[in-house]
């Protein structure tokens, strides 16, 4: 391929490492490209709780736009803020390497226990819902921005701590020392993964983007995927998801949950890895769990 290759991005200083490190790739093999940044509409209102925007695709529409209207040739997104279902003309190409995906736990200071009421910071249903569940006491308050405007938010605050992805922390280097790792919390589906999107028409890039596509991790997030599709949740829904290839197997764990977190439906199973997608099949495990209504309460109360 002699054409430069049009990379749109959103300007978050996040986004913006994921886009220099796939056009690092890019440079490794030799393909010519140009970062086209885009401002999107998640970006542009930092106040509003997410999950009161209408948050499907909130924060890669202007990408998917940018895209069918030839602006850009493909575009690079978390992959957890990705809709289950495409726009109409829109691919994936590829999933590259998964980074860390725990939920992490920042604390203004190490001294205060967390059985003790607390204020913790999250823009998250999913965070919300797990960590009332596990510490009914606390009190939990919304939080929108990128990275570094929620670690500021944090000191500033009169909060004990703040709810991050580890994936975001350790791609912008962001050094703090009372960082607890929250392996009780079941991730959002996809998260820590990136994906890169193309128009289904363009079967030559589709064809380039093969070679970066990470086998392993594309298969375990469209398992997570399938499972959130099958409930119905948007990207924003109390919904977490995590598939782990461990040698010849995949661990999974699938829950969803009350947005009080007094209620939640756990899926925890171990399975042979194959061709076979089993997200549908665990999602409608959970459903006949009781899980239908839970999320009908949800849907209801959006």
């Amino acid at each position: 391929m002699n054409k430069v290759i049009r990379i749109g991005t959103r300007e978050s200083a996040l986004a913006l490492w994921q886009a220099h490190t796939f056009q690092d790739l890019l440079n490794s093999k030799g393909f010519s490209n140009e970062l086209i940044p885009i401002k999107s509409e998640g970006d542009l209102d930092l106040v509003q709780p997410l999950y009161e925007m209408g948050t499907v695709g909130i924060f890669t529409k202007t990408l998917d736009t940018a895209l069918l209207n030839n602006r850009i040739d493909l575009a690079i997104h978390s992959m957890k803020d990705v809709p289950t279902l495409l726009p109409k003309g829109i691919q994936q190409a590829a999933v590259l390497e998964r980074g860390p995906v725990k939920d992490v736990l920042v604390k203004k200071t190490n001294a205060s226990s967390l059985e003790i009421p607390q204020i913790i910071a999250t823009g998250s249903l999913r965070r919300k819902a797990q960590w009332l569940s596990k510490f009914p006491n606390h009190n939990i308050v919304p939080l929108r921005g990128n990275i570094q405007t929620r670690l500021k938010k944090l000191k500033n605050e009169d909060w004990d701590g703040a709810i991050f992805a580890e994936a975001a922390l350790v791609r912008l280097k962001t050094e703090n020392e009372n960082v607890n790792i929250l392996d009780w919390m079941i991730p959002a589906p996809a998260q820590g993964a990136l994906m890169i999107v193309c128009k289904s028409k363009d079967k030559a890039l589709l064809n380039v983007m093969k070679q970066f596509n990470h086998l392993e991790t594309a298969l375990c997030t469209q398992i997570e995927r399938d499972f959130l599709r099958t409930l119905e949740g948007g990207c924003t829904a109390p919904i977490g998801a995590l598939a782990i290839v461990e040698g010849n197997n995949i661990q999974f764990q699938g829950g969803v949950f009350s947005l009080d977190g007094k209620r939640k439906f756990i899926i925890d199973e171990t399975f042979e890895k194959s061709t076979e997608l089993k997200g549908v099949k665990l999602a409608n495990q959970l459903l006949k769990k009781g899980a239908v209504e839970l999320l009908q309460e949800f849907k209801s109360s959006s």
